[in-house]
């Protein structure tokens, strides 16, 4: 008698956002969900433009799910895009969590993309993409951060893969681009001195704007030397180390930058601190 191995139910989510100008930042234009994504609309403090909330209804991903959000804004736009919690990315039994963002930033209007950490259990398989693209005087605040294997509970990220792919677009050409490989195992990579030195977390975080020359020394200073100006218009900073800190850091670096460029008040999004 043939046995086949089970088949398991995969997710399938999609989530699709679009806003336009309206007083306090932005009004819904057009919402699109699917299980497990919903996008959940917080009230936000007197002084902060309209948030969103990007919330995994499963509470985690596994091998074989896969998730896509899109975001627009239209002109003159101001929306902050966070997430409820942490995401979570299981261990696999071989397939891939297959993870696809593409924002859309429209003349003079202002994005912040700032989700909270995404935590890689050990044997998980994460292949994931942000597309994003500019108009020439979009502006755009975007930050992630991976952690290597459960922090709290002393796990190394031993075995899995990791593809982290970003492109970014200004006026449809390309700015900036950067893929992240880690093969299986990954913790060759993560404890060369060459490479990661043993981190157990990293956070990438870009400014895009126009003026972005004379935000320099902030980015430098809240990432303590870690960053860089590869454009006039385009600001890459850079964190490793242990979960904590590399978290605490970059949330040090979201309440000056966007003090700074944006205009906004110099504290995080009301879910990174409840």
């Amino acid at each position: 008698m043939l046995v086949t191995a089970p088949s398991h139910q995969r997710a399938q989510g999609r989530a699709e956002l679009t806003l336009e100008a309206a007083p306090g930042g932005a009004r819904l234009r057009h919402l699109y969900q699917s299980a497990p994504l919903r996008i959940l609309f917080p009230d936000s403090d007197p002084d902060e433009p309209s948030t969103g909330a990007l919330v995994n209804v499963a509470g985690g991903l596994a091998g074989g799910d896969r998730v896509d959000t899109r975001l627009v804004l239209r002109p003159h736009a101001r929306f902050t895009a966070t997430s409820a919690s942490a995401e979570k990315i299981y261990r696999s039994l071989g397939a891939e969590t297959e993870i696809s963002c593409a924002i859309t930033v429209e003349d003079n209007a202002c994005c912040e993309w700032l989700p909270q950490e995404t935590i890689l259990f050990d044997d998980a398989r994460l292949a994931r993409r942000l597309d994003i693209d500019l108009a020439p005087r979009a502006r755009l605040l975007a930050a992630e951060m991976l952690v290597f294997g459960r922090a709290a509970r002393g796990e190394r990220f031993r075995h899995g893969m990791v593809r982290d792919r970003w492109r970014l677009r200004r006026a449809g050409r390309l700015a900036w681009a950067e893929t992240l490989r880690l093969e299986d195992p990954p913790d060759g990579v993560l404890n060369d001195r060459f490479a990661m030195g043993g981190a157990g977390a990293m956070a990438t975080l870009l400014l895009a704007v126009p003026d972005a020359l004379q935000h320099r020394a902030v980015a430098r200073d809240a990432a303590n030397g870690a960053a860089s100006l590869l454009a006039p218009d385009l600001l890459l900073a850079r964190w490793l180390g242990e979960a904590g800190a590399v978290r605490a850091g970059l949330g040090a670096a979201i309440m000056r930058l966007r003090a700074a460029a944006f205009g906004h008040p110099a504290r995080l999004p009301r879910l990174w601190r409840t």
